[in-house]
């Protein structure tokens, strides 16, 4: 299978060298890797050009956007930098982290999960950050969602789901529109990634706001908002993320902004994330 595989970066010269090492190491190599190097200031660029001077199958895009590190719009426009330099002939569409180490077999077992399964249109393994000299799951979702910074998709599936959309949230989106579409989505627990940037630690605080507003774009509605603010707050350790998370709903709705998806596909989001609420009470 044909993996293409886009990395956006800033300012990620202490990691970017080990995550392309990772890479190069993989049993199953992938047919082309591009690293839009955002706006960087530091050494990103010459490490990646680096790489790509051995390694025909990398190559570096400039950009130069905000050096202000909110989450989902920086990145995805970044990612459809790189994108927009690729031709179509792949197979697997992969957003990765610039900090993120593979292990070898990691390419090889996405493979395998896609020539198994003809509606499989996400999968991914596990991220693992350092905690006293020992790498532990990253615990910040659950266990069946596939964290942004390490996506996989088929041709197909990326398609449909419209690809990525510039805002935060754009890594849950993704999910529920693919299961609308009536795609499978996989994570192996079998394959750890090493995290080496805890998720969240560069964010401006102007993105406070950005994750409350996202459920509102993706239709949730409030009953929806307030359990999932609860819970991520919850997961953070973090009262005030839940006020947060609520104050930027209420200024989205205030505002009127643009929805992430249509009324139809909000209808089915809200009814599979009651069934996910309701499955959870049940157990």
């Amino acid at each position: 299978m044909n993996f293409y595989i886009i990395i956006p970066a800033h300012n990620e010269e202490d990691y970017i060298g080990k995550t392309l090492e990772s890479l190069v190491e993989q049993t199953l190599l992938p047919k082309k890797v591009v690293v839009i190097n955002d706006h960087s200031s530091d050494n990103t660029q010459n490490i990646v050009e680096d790489y790509a001077s051995k390694h025909p199958w990398i190559s570096l895009v400039n950009s130069k956007s905000s050096d202000k590190h909110l989450p989902g719009s920086k990145i995805i426009n970044a990612f459809n930098k790189g994108l927009a330099s690729l031709d179509s002939h792949y197979d697997i569409i992969c957003k990765f982290d610039a900090d993120l180490i593979f292990p070898e077999n990691y390419l090889e077992k996405l493979a395998q999960h896609f020539q198994a399964k003809p509606k499989l249109g996400m999968a991914s393994g596990f991220c693992y950050i350092e905690n006293n000299n020992e790498w532990v799951l990253e615990n910040l979702t659950n266990k069946d969602h596939i964290r942004g910074a390490l996506k996989a998709y088929t041709k197909d599936c990326f398609k449909q789901i419209g690809q990525l959309k510039a805002s935060m949230g754009w890594d849950t989106v993704d999910e529920l529109l693919a299961k609308y579409h009536g795609w499978e989505i996989l994570t192996d627990e079998t394959l750890h990634v090493k995290h080496l940037k805890p998720t969240g630690q560069s964010y401006n605080k102007a993105s406070k706001y950005l994750q409350g507003e996202a459920m509102y774009k993706m239709r949730y509605g409030f009953w929806i908002t307030l359990i999932s603010a609860m819970k991520l707050a919850y997961k953070k350790g973090s009262f005030q993320m839940f006020k947060d998370y609520m104050a930027g709903y209420y200024k989205a709705k205030s505002d009127k902004i643009d929805f992430l998806v249509s009324k139809e596909e909000g209808r089915f989001i809200q009814n599979l994330r009651w069934k996910g609420i309701k499955g959870k009470f049940q157990k």
